[in-house]
């Protein structure tokens, strides 16, 4: 109910316009009319910006790009209807982490590890902001989810028909093609599930089974990704090439500015440990703990507890000793999370068992989200820029982390100049001028400042992002004319031309 009230706050992030042109132009390589025109081109398949995209899955382009249609047609804008989207499929999410902890305590220790999933701030931001690796998050979660009830079902059901057990392998498939076809670390839920599997020890044919689940996958992928039907390297090719996550972004990083490749090992665990609520690594540590005590005669349980383990651990360990590039926080390692809040739901229960009063526990949980709430509240629509109130909240990381990174601000500050500015004028946006254009005025005439500095005249405007510190380099004289910012940060601010 809150994201329905709230969704049309969100700006659009610098990645979405060209993502969300990809997912427009999919539609050419489904068209059968196209197959058989005697032109068929599939590049034309990948929009305006095929090199930089065609080599990310489009699965959730596909699934969503329908519903924004219809959005569309009942008057809602285009970013606003891919947002509510968003955010639905977040909430698909919240979903799986609560049905992946009720496998491992009750409903209500469940509800709670959820609760406090859903109310990260860091993560309610991206959930309405970024179509990329919230999806995957989304999926991956999902295929973890279904692929443990399928092995449960295979391995306690030894009754059934091939073709009803078939019934049971086929979702689960679908769900890791979906999330393959999103990013091609997708595979890591069949490798989960294989394990899982071979730890129940069952009869040698039910492994037969993982076989029709593979290929019911891989055909999936293939479905949903029209880049693999150029030929069968091209998921090896972008396996490597999205490993290697090649860029030279800049990130502001400890007061430093770094290139994403050159960062140092302390970054992914920095920004685990405060772009979360205070709370989460504590019951996410007794959870652990608890889970492999408490479960250690009970192969089943104790054997997820393991994999959830090693979910989070193995990616955060490879980013830590192979240092990849990285940059826009650490939302490329989004998936890593759900398992440290399924985890809660352990601590959870141990606490409810403790206290045994309702009312006492209820007000437990509460103070455990309050922290995330008031995040919520303070930051909003730029929740994914939260900190911690260890590092001083979002003001104690300004000018030495990164906040709006996304320049989700251009929206609130280019709406806000609207209502100031009635004459003609020129407003100069330093980087990525798309992001503010479909929120100015008429009046307003928005101009790319790359390469048209000699162009500014006086009187004119300049916004400017303090990602990496920039509007300290642009224009840093020029009178700030109105700033956009929450919590004691100021995210862009528009300057007039002295």
């Amino acid at each position: 109910m809150i994201g329905l009230f709230v969704f049309r706050d969100y700006g659009l992030t610098w990645d979405e316009p060209l993502f969300y042109k990809y997912g427009d132009a999919l539609g050419y390589a489904y068209t059968p009319a196209n197959w058989f025109s005697g032109h068929f081109d599939l590049n034309q398949s990948y929009g305006p910006s095929g090199d930089d995209h065609k080599n990310r899955g489009p699965a959730y382009l596909l699934l969503a790009r329908e519903p924004v249609y219809l959005l569309n047609a009942v008057g809602l804008d285009t970013p606003s209807a891919w947002h509510l989207l968003n955010f639905l499929a977040f909430l698909l999410g919240v979903y799986f982490v609560d049905q992946l902890a009720e496998r491992l305590v009750q409903p209500w220790a469940a509800a709670s590890a959820a609760a406090l999933f859903a109310f990260q701030p860091m993560l309610w931001g991206h959930a309405f902001i970024n179509p990329k690796d919230m999806p995957f998050l989304v999926f991956l979660t999902g295929s973890i989810w279904l692929g443990f009830r399928m092995v449960d079902h295979l391995v306690e059901v030894d009754s059934e028909t091939p073709v009803r057990r078939f019934r049971h392998v086929l979702v689960p498939a679908l769900m890791l093609g979906l999330a393959t076809a999103n990013r091609v670390l997708g595979p890591l839920a069949a490798l989960i599930i294989a394990a899982y599997m071979l730890v129940q020890r069952p009869r040698a044919r039910l492994f037969l089974w993982l076989v029709p689940y593979a290929l019911i996958s891989v055909l999936v992928v293939y479905a949903t990704w029209p880049y693999l039907w150029e030929g069968p390297t091209r998921f090896v090719d972008a396996f490597r090439f999205m490993s290697e996550n090649p860029t030279v972004l800049p990130v502001l990083f400890g007061g430093q500015v770094y290139r994403a490749y050159d960062l140092p090992r302390r970054y992914l665990p920095f920004l685990l440990f405060f772009t979360l609520t205070e709370f989460v690594w504590l019951l996410g540590a007794l959870g652990s703990a608890l889970g492999l005590y408490q479960f250690r005669s009970d192969r089943r349980r104790l054997s997820q507890v393991i994999l959830l383990m090693l979910w989070f651990a193995v990616p955060a360990a490879y980013v830590i000793l192979r240092r990849p590039p990285m940059y826009d926080g650490m939302r490329h390692f989004l998936f890593i999370l759900p398992p440290v809040f399924v985890l809660t739901g352990i601590a959870f229960e141990f606490i409810f068992r403790r206290i045994r009063r309702p009312a006492v526990n209820a007000a437990v949980v509460a103070v455990i989200l309050l922290p995330g709430l008031i995040g919520i509240a303070r930051l909003h629509p730029y929740e994914y820029a939260y900190y911690n109130s260890l590092l001083g909240g979002t003001a104690g990381a300004f000018r030495r982390y990164e906040t709006d990174y996304w320049l989700t601000c251009y929206k609130e500050a280019v709406e806000t100049f609207d209502r100031e500015e009635s004459g003609p004028v020129k407003l100069y946006v330093h980087r990525e001028p798309e992001v503010a254009q479909p929120y100015a005025a008429p009046n307003i005439a928005v101009l790319d400042e790359r390469g048209a500095r000699s162009q500014i005249a006086s009187g004119d405007f300049i916004l400017v992002n303090t990602r990496t510190n920039e509007d300290r380099q642009t224009f840093h004289d020029a009178p700030v004319l109105l700033s956009v910012g929450r919590a004691g940060a100021t995210f862009c601010e528009i300057k007039r031309i002295p």
